[in-house]
């Protein structure tokens, strides 16, 4: 099987912060990939802005960077960046001023989709968007991309989406979260919604549990201020970990609409119950290894911030009452992974009489480091002897299915960016969604901030703090190992 790489209209995309990391490690590679596979229209601009001084030349060698240390060997060609770099403009702005606004309106092309990626600090969307408007540079039919953090609390959230609102209509906002751009992310709703195999099973009678984990081995070294504002359940649980529990979670859509499909997670996110202060563990790494802890990265000896944390929640709905999701995230952990592991109840009755191997079925969704899904079913071992059973993966990645091009998947934020200039907000977060995930949120942080709570200390290398374990074990359960 092939991949079809469908063109979107030409467009003029305009990236504010475009000498920033993000842009030099994601969007501008991630453009060039696009244009590459023969997706992005060769009449299309790509127009950088941001307040540096810099000539069209000097920021095409910036990019022409960018795509040698971010695009891999195979995909890099002198003709190829050479046509891309043609595309490529720059203009210097004042977020905050009126300087350069007048030569941004005149890179505008008529009849070409328009797109703003605000890839800058969220103080700034609110200049941003009150000059793209002020000089006439976006219209009705304009679109704008936010990254996150959408606000560090509900009234911050709040504020944030009243600002872009008063510019953009809420049709015309994409808030960003490239966990949704996730190939295996996107698999999964066609493989609950486009099979009839997994949705019958898909609900409290039949999964005993759910664990969604998200580790990663860096530290907060080089961000540790900002970091230290955050924390893990900021930083991860609002925004990542709260999107893949509603895709697990939520009932199918009448429609893969955009609007259908958010519908559906903000019912999920208000279903959430308010989360116990047994059921809530938070841990921070020492020093270790040769490396400094996270009190010497955050330059806060007193911090109480932590960069783990594991919750146990559950949604109060028909289809998942008495099923707990499990969740964790932390830094500085034993291996680089990000998966969700549905674990299915044992059979009622066993009719075999040797159960001491017996385990149950887990569909394993792995969105990194190498996506995929896995399937662990019974069978029987091997060889004469009795019945003896045995655990063993049915593998269901799609690299063998799709051929070589399954294996070249694209980057997330190169598949959002098309959506925005398809116009196709299904995979990006609505405002109502922002607000309602930190209105669970704020009452979390505030309970253990009223308490007093302190992170418990965990080393490097390891799977966290030991009473994360706890939080299982008294279940009678256990995490998944954390490996690559």
């Amino acid at each position: 099987m092939v991949s079809r790489v469908i063109p979107v209209d030409p467009f003029d995309l305009v990236v504010f912060g475009a000498t920033g990391d993000l842009a030099r490690r994601k969007i501008l590679p991630g453009l060039y990939r696009r244009f590459w596979a023969g997706q992005m229209p060769a009449d299309s601009a790509i127009i950088g802005a941001a307040r540096s001084e810099m000539t069209v030349e000097a920021f095409r060698a910036v990019v022409r960077e960018a795509i040698d240390e971010h695009v891999s060997a195979e995909k890099r060609d002198a003709a190829t960046i050479d046509a891309f770099l043609d595309r490529v403009d720059y203009v210097t702005i004042d977020a905050k001023g009126e300087a350069g606004w007048p030569s941004l309106k005149a890179e505008m092309r008529k009849g070409m989709v328009r797109a703003f990626y605000f890839s800058v600090a969220p103080s700034l969307f609110g200049d941003l968007a009150e000059r793209l408007h002020k000089h006439g540079i976006a219209d009705a039919q304009s679109r704008i991309v936010v990254e996150k953090p959408f606000g560090h609390d509900l009234d911050s959230a709040r504020a944030l989406n009243a600002t872009l609102a008063r510019h953009f209509d809420e049709h015309q906002i994409y808030r960003i979260d490239h966990y949704l751009g996730k190939e295996t992310v996107q698999n999964l709703m066609a493989v609950r919604f486009a099979n009839i195999l997994f949705e019958p099973l898909w609900n409290a009678q039949y999964v005993d549990h759910v664990q969604i984990t998200v580790a990663e081995t860096v530290s907060v070294e080089g961000r540790g201020a900002y970091y230290d504002r955050s924390g893990a359940m900021r930083d991860m649980v609002q925004n990542h970990i709260m999107q893949l529990l509603c895709l697990i979670a939520m009932e199918p859509p009448y429609h893969f609409d955009p609007d259908a499909v958010r519908d559906e997670k903000l019912k999920v996110i208000r279903a959430l119950d308010p989360v116990q202060p047994q059921d809530i563990v938070r841990g921070q790494y020492r020093a270790g290894g040769g490396q400094a802890g996270y009190v010497d990265h955050s330059e806060n000896p007193d911090s109480t911030t932590e960069s783990y944390i594991a919750l146990k929640v559950h949604v109060s709905n028909w289809r998942w009452k008495g099923t707990p999701f499990y969740l964790r995230t932390g830094k500085r952990l034993r291996a680089r992974a990000s998966e969700i592991a549905i674990t299915f109840k044992e059979p009622p009755h066993s009719i075999f009489d040797d159960e001491k191997g017996w385990r149950e079925n887990v569909l394993v969704i792995r969105l990194q480091p190498d996506e995929g899904m896995n399937l662990k079913v019974m069978i029987k071992e091997p060889g004469p002897g009795g019945m003896r059973l045995v655990q063993v993966p049915l593998d269901m990645s799609f690299a063998e299915a799709l051929g070589e091009n399954g294996t070249d998947i694209p980057d997330a934020y190169e598949r959002l960016i098309m959506d925005v200039i398809r116009g196709n907000q299904t995979l990006f977060m609505r405002g109502d969604e922002v607000e309602a995930a930190w209105a669970w949120t704020d009452p979390v942080i505030r309970g253990w901030e009223d308490r007093g709570d302190r992170p418990q200390g965990y080393d490097p290398g390891s799977s966290g703090p030991e009473d994360a374990l706890m939080l299982m074990h008294r279940d009678g359960r256990r995490w998944r190992e954390i490996r690559d």
